[in-house]
């Protein structure tokens, strides 16, 4: 009888013991998935559309000017000279 006793604590020890080990290892799991989630969101940010020809670009690459996003400034000043309103001649 004594020896079934201590069997028994020493198996519900292992089983707590391998418990704790499991939940551990879960929640180093679970901060190395959002450290990388957190890597690859910081890499390329949020993307962004070119006004001028509806590309999309990272955010971090992108120019903004007067409220709008642009892939390039060449794309920019063609938006630009766009918008502009002609004169008319007199």
């Amino acid at each position: 009888m004594n020896l079934l006793l201590i069997r028994l604590i020493i198996f519900a020890v292992l089983f707590f013991a391998g418990l704790k080990l499991y939940r551990m290892y879960r929640e180093w799991k679970l901060g190395q998935e959002e450290l990388l989630e957190d890597d690859t969101r910081q890499e390329g940010g949020q993307m962004v559309r070119c006004r001028w020809c509806q590309v999309h670009v990272p955010e971090t690459e992108a120019l903004r000017d007067r409220g709008e996003w642009f892939c390039s400034s060449a794309h920019r000043d063609r938006y630009l000279q766009e918008q502009k309103p002609e004169k008319p001649e007199e």
